[in-house]
């Protein structure tokens, strides 16, 4: 088991360090993305994200019984992005609609970039991987021919050979990396929509629920 493992880290080496020195930028761009997508996945899922549904049910039951500050404990008792929005809008429930809706948008311009916070970084790291992958393709093919040109006859296949190794390596890995990545940012950029929509959709329920409540209190 041991042998097994050893031979697949030797040969990955091996793989790294035949496709030259692009091999190695494309490895840690592609660690980078790869640690940029843990950190966002950490956050998205356990700190902004929240069931929406099950949530503002919970909260209705407190606002139609006008019980305000029990609704305003239940946000409080949550880190997730949408109770963060609607707790500022039911500190505002006594005052005009017009207010109410303020403090909501002042928080979610507030909220929303963090949710979104360096995603675009993932979009683009997967374009420098590929064109770091072209780039050692080309260096590979250029290195090859370049070593034809004033080699031996000998010694022309297996120079050919190493350079279109090379170049054929890199495209490998930088096309992995990218398509890597670029999956992560869709499934990312897809969790960081859901929770957006869910704070624009609840946060209008809770200007209604505020109304009606406005409503039978008159």
């Amino acid at each position: 088991m041991e042998g097994n493992l050893l031979n697949h880290i030797n040969g990955l080496v091996h793989f790294i360090q035949s496709g030259g020195v692009f091999m190695w930028v494309i490895v840690i761009i592609w660690a980078v993305g790869i640690a940029i997508s843990l950190e966002r996945f950490t956050k998205l899922s356990f700190k902004f994200d929240v069931d929406g549904s099950s949530f503002m049910n919970e909260l209705q039951r407190y606002i139609l019984s006008n019980d305000i500050q029990g609704a305003i404990r239940v946000c409080s008792g949550s880190g997730a992005a949408l109770p963060k929005v609607l707790k500022s809008g039911l500190k505002r429930s006594a005052q005009s609609p017009d207010q109410v809706q303020n403090a909501i948008d002042a928080t979610a311009l507030e909220v929303i970039p963090k949710i979104e916070l360096r995603l675009n970084y993932l979009q683009l790291i997967a374009n420098i991987s590929t064109l770091f992958g072209l780039l050692g393709t080309i260096q590979g093919l250029i290195q090859s021919f370049t070593a034809v040109a004033a080699a031996d006859p000998a010694q022309k296949a297996e120079l050919l050979a190493s350079g279109i190794s090379k170049a054929m390596n890199t495209t490998f890995l930088g096309l992995l990396a990218a398509i890597t990545i670029m999956i992560l940012h869709t499934f990312l950029s897809s969790k960081s929509e859901k929770i957006i929509n869910e704070i624009d959709e609840f946060s209008v329920k809770l200007l209604d629920l505020l109304g009606t409540k406005r409503e039978k209190g008159e």
